[in-house]
């Protein structure tokens, strides 16, 4: 594969350019500035393409440091390349809006479909890992030698384990060992066993929350308190309206003078005792043989004593024992119908006695005072609604107490039901607690599986790695016994070539350690010169380019200020022997004028390019 041409519509600085390769040397020279980074920036986009970072990363990544500086809607170009035998010109546009690549076939004239495939067999398997750690040679970087000494002996190790710089099995193992460390760290020892404690407490409080203890009966309760309520209030409500009842009857007694049945009963006694003796009374003022008896006992007694007299008066002693006692027994009528009259008065006094008291007792409760028959059954009748009414409020006061009773009875099943809700709600907050521990212990228990999960994953990767890690050791020896053989054997060759000599070969042990060989003596890596160090670092890439190709095409090389630390022998030494021993195309930018000046000095062929 050579370059042929790019063209740069707008990449960094550089707008509307155009710039030819040929074969063999091609020397791009400019001052610092000048913008040698962004052509050979340029070069490998045009072959990779150029992706933009993310986050904070793309404010300094490459796409956006070759922004161009002109019309940037311009980000874009083309390179033309041949590629066994075939010229192809790949046409990319960076911007990340409308970024594109076109493949264009110049030599059959038409556009192809660009495809990985295609562009891995255009570019013959080259990616930009391997085109950074090959063909595109820099210097060592490290400033001081112990630093180069640590840089060359990476790549070496790179190179000779894995025969290819863009695998790193030393640094792959690494990466695997602290992975796998870092892997192990993450493992959770007791997840097991807290998860069999866990499972062992959800089983025992899913059968407590199960019990008949936790059974949630407090709607239950509060329905029968609420229905018991509503009992209370309907009876204390009865209740009322009978005592209210019982009140008015009892004030109706006591309007009447009554308190209770005993004293209606002496009442109507006492009324009728009062009618009997007024009718006893009545009979007897009704009856007139004591005014007969008494004038019967006046003319008996008047006969008598003036017989008496006239018996006195006619010396007729023998009928004055006849007219004295015919006297007496008139005195004696007479006294006895003084008392019999004395009698009827005092029955005449008690009827008006009697007479007032019924007449003022049948007006209280008749309204009439009149005394007759029709108005004592009347009072009778009238004493027996009292009488009723005694025995109702006796009755309703029976009730009322049989009411108090229920209701006290309610209320303590009330009070019950109470005690029973506040017991249902210890209960249920208990439940909950219990229920939220439950729940706690599931989601514990769901964490832990994940956790276990991730145990099981853990292990599974570190197995793998662990694998991986001998799989990459059993290679990487394999790799060393061949591929290593042939880098220390074409390296060696290059650097007896790149050193003029000075140096007959190269070597490298199992520890990686580095010698130069001279015919006297082999030279470790660590006494030799920095320039030194930068003949072996380009010998070594240079040979791992060609294992890479092959038997295939030479890629070009490009050297990007490669030669910075050789003087100017070496530089000599270096430019001569690769004119004469890489058959492909090279391109060297360089700051400096003297490598044009040397190869004109020693008629090498090159072509110049100022920027």
């Amino acid at each position: 594969m050579k370059l042929l041409e790019l063209h740069i519509d707008g990449f960094g600085k550089f707008h509307d350019r155009t710039i030819s390769f040929e074969d063999g040397l091609n020397v791009i020279y400019g001052k610092n500035e000048a913008g040698k980074s962004t052509l050979h920036t340029f070069i490998r986009g045009m072959l990779f393409g150029i992706e933009r970072g993310r986050g904070r990363a793309a404010k300094n990544d490459t796409y956006s440091k070759y922004e161009p500086w002109e019309n940037s809607g311009s980000y874009e170009g083309w390179l033309r390349l041949e590629s066994h035998g075939t010229t192809y010109r790949l046409e990319r546009r960076f911007r990340k809006d409308v970024k594109s690549l076109k493949i264009i076939n110049e030599t059959r004239g038409i556009e192809e479909e660009p495809t990985k495939g295609l562009l891995d067999e255009i570019l013959g398997g080259l990616n930009e890992t391997t085109y950074d750690n090959t063909i595109s040679i820099g210097q060592l970087k490290s400033a001081t030698e112990d630093g180069m000494v640590g840089e060359l002996k990476n790549y070496i190790a790179n190179m000779n384990t894995t025969g290819n710089i863009s695998l790193n099995i030393t640094k792959a193992i690494s990466f695997l060992r602290t992975q796998k460390r870092g892997l192990e760290t993450n493992l959770v020892p007791d997840a097991s066993r807290e998860y069999a404690a866990l499972l062992a407490e959800i089983r025992s409080l899913e059968a407590e929350v199960t019990s008949p203890e936790y059974e949630n009966q407090l709607s239950s309760y509060q329905g029968m308190r609420s229905q018991v309520k509503n009992i209370i209030e309907t009876t204390q409500a009865e209740k009322d309206v009978l005592e209210e009842k019982i009140k008015k009857s009892q004030q109706i007694l006591t309007d009447n003078q009554f308190t209770d049945q005993s004293s209606v009963d002496a009442y109507s006694g006492a009324c009728e005792n009062c009618y009997e003796n007024y009718l006893d009374c009545y009979a007897v003022c009704q009856k007139k043989s004591g005014k007969i008896l008494m004038a019967a006992a006046f003319l008996l007694a008047v006969c008598g004593f003036s017989s008496a007299f006239y018996m006195l008066l006619t010396n007729a002693s023998r009928f004055l024992v006849l007219a004295a006692a015919d006297a007496l027994a008139g005195f004696l009528c007479l006294l006895i119908g003084f008392y019999i009259k004395r009698s009827a008065g005092h029955d005449r006094q008690a009827l008006a006695e009697n007479k007032e008291k019924l007449s003022e007792i049948l007006g209280k409760h008749l309204g009439d005072p009149t005394i007759s028959e029709e108005a004592m059954a009347a009072f009778r009748t009238r004493m027996g609604e009292f009488t009723s009414l005694c025995s109702m409020i006796s009755q309703s006061q029976e009730e009322a107490k049989k009411m108090a009773e229920d209701i006290n009875s309610l209320r303590e099943k009330q009070n019950s039901c109470s005690e029973m809700i506040e017991k249902q709600q210890r209960t249920q907050w208990e439940l909950e607690k219990k229920l939220e521990q439950l729940n706690s212990c599931k989601l514990r228990v769901t964490a832990l599986k994940r956790v276990l999960a991730e145990n099981d994953r853990i292990r599974d990767e570190v197995a793998a790695i662990e694998l991986a890690q001998e799989t990459m050791t059993d290679l990487s020896a394999s790799i060393r016994d061949s591929f290593g053989l042939y880098l220390n054997k074409e390296a060696s060759r290059l650097v007896n070539g790149i050193t003029g000599g000075i140096y007959d070969s190269m070597s490298i042990d199992e520890n990686l350690s580095v010698y130069l060989n001279t015919k006297k003596k082999l030279v470790p890596i660590e006494n030799v010169s920095s320039g030194t160090m930068d003949q072996v670092y380009l010998a070594l890439r240079l040979a791992a380019a060609r294992l890479l190709q092959g038997d295939g095409e030479p890629f070009p090389l490009i050297f990007d200020d490669s030669f910075t630390q050789y003087d100017d022998e070496r530089l000599k030494t270096a430019l001569k022997w690769l004119a004469d021993a890489y058959g492909g195309q090279m391109i060297i930018f360089t700051c400096h004028k003297r490598e044009a000046q040397m190869l004109r000095a020693h008629q090498i062929p090159y072509h110049l390019i100022e920027i």
